[in-house]
């Protein structure tokens, strides 16, 4: 899984595969992202909350660690 959204999920997400609609529905929903070098938007998952394979995984919790207190 990519950290940013491809051109065909980016198509469903604005319901148009031009670039200048694209951008024009970023735009005006408050949407974050930037042009390429090519001028097409970019959108990362993180901006419209999406999470990543390494969010869903919970921290591991801490335990003392008992036996190494010092005296």
């Amino acid at each position: 899984m990519s950290i940013c959204l491809s051109r065909d999920e980016l198509a469903e997400l604005c319901r148009t595969s031009r670039k200048a609609g694209q951008i024009a529905f970023l735009r005006l929903n408050g949407i974050r992202h930037y042009l390429d070098a090519y001028g097409w938007p970019v959108v990362t998952r993180a901006a419209i909350g999406i999470p990543q394979e390494s969010d869903a995984a919970p921290a591991p919790r801490w335990r003392p660690n008992k036996c190494a207190s010092v005296r």
